[in-house]
This record gives C-alpha cells, structure tokens and sequence, in this order.
C-alpha cells in the first residue's frame, strides 16, 4: 500500500484576456491582492486565436499572464476559479465580461488549467470546476497534447512557462 503525502507547492498564474486596460488592471489588483506578490508578468499581445470572446471582450483582444510569487497548494485551484470568476463578474458590464481569467499552476511536470467545463480530458477537482493537464514537460521543454488550447501551444506560451519553471526550482530552493 502507498503512503500519502502532502503535494509540492506549485505556482499559480492566471492568463487575462481583455479590451480594456482599465478592466485589466483592477482585474490584476485584485488577483494579487487575494494571490500575490506579483513574480512577474508579460507584456500583453494581440489575442486572435478565436472569436469566441469577441461578443463579450470586443474585438481587440490583448492576453496578458501574471504569476504570484506565493507558491500554493494545488488542491486550493476549484476555489480560486471561484474566486476569479467572482473578479470576473464584479467587472462585468450589462451581463457580459470584461475581462477573462483562466487561473492554472505550474509543477515542475506540467501546467494545470481550471475551468467549468467538464470534457472527455478533464478531472473534477470540486465546486463545479474541473482540471486539465494543459501542457507537460518532457525532454526539458513543455509540450502540448490534442486538446491544448492554439495559443498555449505557441512559442511565446511555451518560452513564457519554461521562464516560469525556472523560477519554481528557485523559490522550491529557497527556505
């Protein structure tokens, strides 16, 4: 028999998509101040990878991700998709949102998605929220699989989180 034991911390982030800086930036203040301090974050690109967002978002979409230095406890994910849909909603307009947030973390073996819809490759985590292994790492890059959303396949997506990895073997060092 197996024994159990308590999971490695992991690095939280959460990828943004929105229109409107101004929506952007309290969707930022309050992610870190409910998850932060902020360990870095990338510049925002264009986000043309679908159009699935456009009635809500507009159609100048940018994607921005910012990870918290604060290393969590993987099995906190369900809440915080609660919480950030709560984000979501508070900046929310006429019914619509604003902004998107798509909260995940990354291990040393994989990047980790949380969303509310349940699929053939997803796990349900609890609360109505569900996981899914987004990207894994093997022969020290990360790697995507057939359900892997277009835009974390990219190149930038993947340089992005393998900067992030590095930055969880450091701060898995520190004491």
């Amino acid at each position: 028999m197996g024994k159990t034991s308590p999971p490695d911390p992991v690095l939280l982030f959460t990828g943004i998509l929105y229109s409107d800086e101004r929506c952007l930036l309290k969707a930022k203040e309050t992610f870190l101040n409910l998850f932060g301090p902020l360990l870095f974050e990338i510049p925002p690109y264009k986000w043309d990878y679908s159009d699935y967002y456009k009635e809500e978002l507009g159609s100048s979409i940018l994607r921005t991700f910012i990870f918290s230095k604060k290393l969590i406890d993987p099995g906190e994910l369900a809440e915080i998709k609660l919480r950030t849909n709560d984000i979501e909603t508070l900046l929310s307009t006429d019914g619509k949102r604003r902004v998107n947030l798509d909260p995940g973390y990354l291990t040393l073996a994989n990047v980790i998605l949380a969303t509310t819809k349940n699929y053939s490759h997803r796990i349900y985590l609890g609360k109505g929220i569900y996981g899914e292994v987004t990207l894994i790492y093997k022969n020290k890059n990360f790697a995507p699989h057939i359900f892997t959303y277009p835009d974390y396949k990219d190149k930038k997506c993947i340089e992005m989180f393998l900067k992030a990895r590095e930055l969880l073997t450091r701060l898995q060092i520190l004491p």
